[in-house]
């Protein structure tokens, strides 16, 4: 039976997951091996250092460099605020005093009586890094961050915007063929994370962010909505950083219903509580939009492996290129020998049976399957 490795679009139940949690520089970790821990723990910090400012204490006195040192009244290492005195000149029998004020809150870095300046820092800007998931510690690498091992079902979405966000899942509808109206919305949703198994289109999504909606996981939406929604062409970027409500799209770009097995895993999880992570590597399925929902029992058996993202002649699959883009269908047959498609090129091919029953001859490469449970 022929085999090949694609990328691999995850539905699982019960699934055991591991997470890296890392700063950006290094700083502290605040928790322990085996520490079981929530979403919202913070497990690690840092801080950013702030923009320094040189004030240049001898021309705004009228010194020389090498006498500031006499003129300055804080020292290396002080906090201060905007406005307090740091230097002041000698003046002429105590009177006609120059004196030098900061312009910010801050901490006295450096002042040199080489170049008559003082260095000050602005506040650094702290950084928290939480679990996202809850867990138990699995690993810790001492200054950086820790490894967070969990069991809950783990479900991929196709493209997504938005960051990572933690809320409880409520379901909108039940069937993921059920229309969508803005009239489902309203002040109760603040800070949920809502499934919508259809399409939703602009106005939808602009209401719920009003709203303070968290979340948004749908089938799909219009191409041209997304890039409304961030104000430019979503192109082949990594998206996650946006400061929006995050949208996972689980489908595709158009008028989508959600998998039926997809809307099935979440409408169970009804009510619980999840973290979501819109980021989305486009094009070359590094990065996937994300929905984890713990599960309090333990599967030791259940765990992803590597074996798993072999597709064969029956596993589920995803087109993830035009003109099927988004369509679900099964393997029937692998050959083995290339095929030239439209473009002259030649390829690996997979026979593909679509869910309306069509069959269509599909390069590899286009493929993902969709691992469930």
């Amino acid at each position: 039976m022929s085999k090949s490795y694609t990328p691999g679009l995850k539905i699982l139940r019960n699934t055991k997951i591991s997470k890296e949690r890392l700063l950006p520089l290094r700083g502290d970790v605040h928790v322990s091996k085996d520490l079981i821990v929530n979403s919202d723990t913070i497990v690690a910090s840092t801080e950013i250092p702030g923009n320094v400012q040189m004030i240049n204490i001898a021309n705004k006195l009228n010194i020389d460099a090498e006498q500031i040192l006499d003129c300055v009244v804080v020292k290396v290492g002080d906090s201060i605020i905007k406005n307090q005195l740091i230097a002041e000149s000698k003046g002429l029998f105590g009177m006609f005093k120059s004196e030098v004020r900061s312009p910010i809150d801050g901490k006295i870095i450096n002042a040199s009586k080489i170049t008559g300046q003082i260095v000050i820092a602005e506040k650094p800007l702290p950084i928290n890094v939480d679990a996202y998931i809850p867990g138990i510690i699995k690993d810790i690498f001492p200054k950086e961050g820790v490894i967070i091992d969990s069991i809950g079902t783990f479900v991929q979405g196709i493209i997504g915007i938005g960051g990572e966000k933690k809320g409880t899942l409520e379901i909108l509808t039940d069937s993921p063929s059920s229309m969508i109206n803005m009239e489902m919305i309203n002040n109760d949703y603040k800070d949920k994370i809502i499934v919508c198994g259809t399409s939703i289109n602009y106005d939808f999504y602009e209401k719920a962010k009003k709203i303070g909606v968290k979340g948004i996981v749908c089938g799909g939406i219009n191409y041209n909505s997304v890039s409304k929604i961030l104000g430019y062409s979503l192109g082949v970027a990594i998206t996650g950083t946006e400061k929006t409500t995050t949208l996972i799209l689980t489908e595709g770009f158009g008028e989508i219903n959600m998998a039926q097995r997809t809307f099935d895993i979440l409408l169970q999880n009804n009510g619980k509580k999840v973290s979501i992570n819109g980021a989305t590597q486009i094009r070359a399925g590094v990065l996937r939009p994300e929905i984890f929902i713990e599960s309090k029992k333990i599967y030791e058996n259940d765990n992803f492996k590597e074996d798993d993202l072999i597709i064969s002649e029956g596993s589920t699959i995803r087109i993830i290129r035009e003109p099927y883009f988004g369509q679900i269908g099964q393997i029937i047959s692998l050959p083995y020998e290339l095929v030239k498609m439209k473009s002259e090129t030649m390829v690996r091919v997979a026979e593909i049976k679509f869910e309306n029953g069509n069959i269509e001859i599909i390069p590899r490469a286009n493929l993902e399957v969709i691992l469930s449970n």
